[in-house]
């Protein structure tokens, strides 16, 4: 017979062929045969027959939920059996009695159709041979989900970023106290004020999410393991029903969280195929920033319940604890919204450059001469924008217009941002600063350069032969305008005179 489990991988405990049936274990009357084995958790046993699963509850507290009764036994089985049938309705059977030696009902447990471990999504991942197609299909169904959970102002009030700062806050506690050796101190220092930061300048970006109607009653723990490729289709398992607090989330959580699982499994192409599936079936249009901090909220999630199995005496956890960990650090990182100034005198390359940069990387792109093509200056003297200084002149007041629309547009919703200009003078770098310190972006600044002569060609191409005349941006106005530049020294050089390849490779090592 083909061994299978509608359960983690890993946790069904062998039994010899022709093995008793465990005592106290439920056998409902016509249970079909063998007996295949039990797994035992914190808060139930679960006992497969044929093709059946039969899981009862223990009289336990789990802090979250409370079993002792047999009254809240019941209720929680009859959650369950409600909640999972949302995405797995032939799976979850329903709720039965236990019955006692006398006929009388004593207790209650979940029926469930078994699923072949074959097919499990961690199986198929592991194996290679998970398909695209069988992504996509989950990805379609998890979309669907979401189109029908249940959403309220209360609901939506876990999108709060008070309420996604104490979510971590209670993750990070706990991986401390119960896992500090195997993550360390400075790791998951990182990984806390990374978040933090993140989260401190996103507040326009979740309040749109809570608005527009993104956060729902889901599934709250969607993993690999407890999701299943069958020939109609995926069922996905096992949701939160005793924690409704942490089914409210994000949509996004729930697919950041089987894409965590993915990528732990060294998928990250299935991963990243999961949630572009998943974004054009919603139709829905978040920043990537958005799903690497919930991808690493869900990867901590795992770190502190591996750091839970790792005190409870399971050793081989640490691994897993520390691995989670830096994934969580890695999808911060790579989350960090972003103000990068290219600049550098004309002909440098600078527009090429940032125009690279910002289609590599998916960021937003804003160019001053855009800007300035469509700026007229206002009678008298200029206005200072909101929060600046007195411009200068007309130059000046065109990097303000440019950082005001950065702000505006994209890095308080979570995107970065290239802007594209000169950048000549200190005083627009120092607003510059001020702007990124405001939404908490990270500020990187690159100077491009490049010798005189091709700086020359690249603004009047004329200058290629020798025939033709110097116009007005010949080397000799080049070099004026450079030497009127102010000192940039914190911005990084990046040489453009080799090839625009090379000069792009040395700006996505600045930025990252």
């Amino acid at each position: 017979m083909t061994e299978a489990s509608p359960f983690p991988a890993g946790r069904d405990e062998p039994v010899p062929a022709g093995a008793p049936v465990p005592a106290g274990a439920p056998v409902p009357a016509g249970a079909p045969r063998p007996f295949a084995g039990f797994v035992e958790t914190s808060g139930s046993v679960l006992y497969f027959f044929g093709d059946r699963v039969f899981k009862v509850r223990k009289p336990v507290d789990l802090g979250g939920v409370d079993l002792r009764s047999r009254s809240a036994r019941r209720a929680d089985c009859e959650a369950e059996v409600r909640l999972n049938r949302r995405l797995a309705p032939d799976v979850y059977l329903g709720v039965a009695d236990v019955v006692g030696p006398g006929g009388e009902p004593c207790d209650h447990m979940v029926m469930m159709r078994r699923l072949p471990a074959a097919r499990r999504l961690s199986t198929l991942a592991e194996s290679g041979a998970a398909a695209v197609e069988e992504i996509h299909s989950i990805a379609e169904v998890l979309a669907d989900f979401h189109a029908r959970c249940e959403t309220s102002p209360r609901i939506a009030a876990a999108g709060d970023p008070d309420r996604l700062r104490a979510r971590w806050d209670d993750c990070v506690a706990e991986v401390r106290r119960a896992g500090g050796v195997a993550v360390g101190a400075d790791l998951l220092d990182q990984v806390d004020r990374l978040a933090g930061r993140y989260l401190e300048g996103r507040g326009e970006l979740l309040r749109e999410r809570r608005e527009a109607g993104w956060i729902r009653d889901g599934h709250g723990d969607l993993s690999a393991a407890d999701t299943f490729c069958l020939d109609d289709g995926p069922r996905m398992l096992d949701c939160l029903e005793s924690e409704p607090e942490l089914r409210a989330a994000d949509v996004l959580a729930d697919a950041a969280a089987l894409a965590v699982d993915l990528e732990w499994l060294g998928r990250r192409d299935l991963a990243r195929a999961l949630l572009d599936r998943y974004r054009d079936r919603t139709g829905e249009n978040h920043p990537r920033s958005l799903e690497d901090f919930y991808c690493a909220l869900a990867a901590l999630r795992r770190c502190q319940l591996a750091c839970r199995r790792l005190a409870a005496g399971e050793t081989a956890a640490a691994r897993e604890a520390r691995v989670f960990a830096e994934l969580a650090w890695a999808r911060l990182r790579r989350g960090r919204v972003r103000l990068v100034l290219v600049g550098g005198q004309r002909g440098t390359g600078k527009s090429t450059l940032a125009d690279g940069l910002a289609a590599a990387e998916r960021w937003t792109v804003l160019r001053f001469d855009d800007v300035a093509a469509a700026w007229s200056p206002p009678p008298g003297r200029p206005e200072p924008a909101a929060g600046h200084r007195t411009p200068v002149d007309g130059v000046d007041a065109v990097h303000q217009e440019l950082l005001r629309r950065a702000a505006a547009a994209a890095l308080r919703r979570g995107e970065s941002v290239v802007v594209d200009a000169p950048w000549n003078r200190h005083g627009q770098r120092l607003e510059a600063a001020e702007v990124a310190r405001r939404v908490a972006a990270d500020l990187v600044q690159l100077r491009c350069t490049a010798p005189p002569d091709l700086a020359a060609t690249r603004v009047d191409p004329r200058r290629a032969t020798p025939a033709g005349p110097a116009g007005p941006a010949g080397p000799a106005r080049l070099a004026d305008s450079v030497s009127r530049g102010e000192p940039w020294p914190e911005a990084r050089s990046i040489d453009t005179a080799a090839t625009a390849a090379d000069a792009l490779r040395h700006a996505r090592r600045a930025v990252v």
